[in-house]
């Protein structure tokens, strides 16, 4: 059974500058939670509950959220402030939170080995905080381990995009073996236009079996000097053990400003649909 998840979460979060310089992006609130939360809620809703984070310089408050601060807690301890910390007190007790560094900034490939010592050898889960995600039928990474459990192998979250936004994402190629799930025969990080192999694009949920630890640390650097996640999972899929399932749910991507204010208004209408302001 898989039970760890990896956050990647060093990276400075350059598209929301000057809001990102000082505070983590991944801290950057959704109404009252931060989007690192509903990641780890995420997580948790799917059973894991072994949570690894890799992260950076500048990201302490990412540490100091999932610990318990008792100057706070005395604080607000029987004012109606008090029932705001149940759901971080929650995760807190449920889960067990561990740490590493990504020294220097070398790709998303890069970031995930940096995780190896904290996932071990065993299958794992990687949660990107920058893709706000919403499950139709349970979480995404639950939707994705049922998956895993029938086929033991490498899973990736895709959704459709418009064909002039391939450029933006890594793109599959594949055949679809059964309703919204496809074994992936190739993958192309951020083709260019025109040259995408489909309109498939990959989000930030993965299914990854450990012997990726070994195929990235031999992935060659790209011409940025970055090692990608979609060149190793090519060398998976070309033995055949890669699938990708077009969730049910949906994804915004809280790296952007457009997409941060949709997924805003979008949790905003959920609160009053409930009767809550």
């Amino acid at each position: 059974m898989l039970n760890k998840c990896l956050f990647p979460v060093a990276g400075y979060g350059t598209r929301f500058l000057p809001a990102t310089k000082a505070m983590p992006k991944e801290m950057l609130p959704i109404l009252d939670k931060p989007l690192i939360q509903y990641g780890v809620e995420e997580a948790l809703s799917a059973g894991l509950r072994d949570i690894g984070f890799v992260t950076g310089r500048g990201k302490r408050a990412i540490e100091d959220h999932f610990d318990v601060s008792y100057e706070l807690e005395d604080q607000v301890q029987g004012t109606d402030k008090e029932n705001a910390l149940l759901g971080i007190r929650d995760l807190i007790d449920q889960c067990t939170f561990s740490y590493t560094r990504q020294v220097r900034m070398g790709g998303l490939g890069h970031a995930i080995l940096c995780g190896r010592p904290l996932m071990g050898d065993e299958p794992f889960a990687v949660v990107l905080a920058d893709d706000l995600c919403f499950g139709e039928a349970g979480g995404v990474l639950a939707q994705l381990l049922e998956i895993y459990a029938a086929h033991r192998m490498s899973v990736v979250a895709i959704e459709e995009v418009p064909a002039e936004s391939t450029h933006q994402y890594g793109v599959i190629a594949g055949d679809e073996v059964s309703k919204d799930l496809y074994r992936v025969s190739d993958m192309v990080e951020k083709p260019k236009q025109g040259s995408a192999p489909s309109n498939l694009a990959i989000i930030g949920r993965y299914i990854l079996t450990p012997d990726i630890f070994e195929i990235l640390h031999k992935t060659s650097p790209d011409t940025r000097g970055e090692i990608q996640i979609t060149d190793a999972l090519v060398q998976q899929a070309k033995q055949g053990n890669v699938l990708a399932y077009r969730f049910k749910g949906k994804r915004f991507d809280c790296g952007s400003v457009a997409g941060y204010v949709d997924a805003t208004n979008f949790c905003y209408a959920e609160l009053l649909s409930k009767g809550e302001k």
